[in-house]
């Protein structure tokens, strides 16, 4: 597997499981109908952001980070990053591989933490993954998020200092 900078041919690769992602609503806070245009603007960003893909021997995208400042201004100095693997590549440490990429990717810029706003915690895959990379639950706000399944659960913040 390799992780390389996304490009704009690549988004007809990554739209079908974003889109799929999203609309299942158990993991974004995006809007569910999310149109192509807004997710395309919302994950292909610009400088100092960066999306990557995960891709195969074949060049297939199996997965895409997009990393960036968390917050402005005097918080700047933290950073964040949102993940989504395609469900025909899950189970095949895409996911640790994105993450260990884009805690490096922070490490080198000049981060001093990576903060991870809202981690559905039924999303238990992902929750493990964060611990098992070294982030911590901080806070856990009750009934933050309406899952189509479960309703209200709640939403982690997740941190790791660096």
């Amino acid at each position: 597997m390799q992780i390389r900078e996304a490009t704009a041919a690549d988004w007809p690769a990554i739209w079908p499981f974003f889109q799929r992602i999203v609309a299942a609503g158990e993991t974004y806070t995006y809007p569910r109908d999310m149109d192509e245009p807004a997710a395309r603007r919302t994950w292909m960003l610009e400088p100092p952001g960066r999306t990557v893909v995960a891709v195969d021997e074949y060049g297939t995208v199996l997965g895409s980070a997009k990393m960036n400042p968390n917050h402005m201004g005097g918080a700047s100095h933290i950073a964040g990053a949102s993940f989504m693997v395609d469900s025909d590549a899950g189970g095949k440490g895409v996911g640790r591989a994105l993450g260990e990429h884009a805690l490096e990717w922070a490490r080198s810029e000049g981060y001093r933490a990576m903060q991870f706003n809202a981690v559905v915690e039924t999303n238990t895959r992902a929750v493990a993954l964060w611990k098992s990379l070294g982030f911590e639950i901080v806070a856990t706000l009750e009934e933050g998020f309406l899952h189509p399944e479960h309703g209200y659960v709640g939403l982690h913040i997740m941190y790791q200092r660096f």
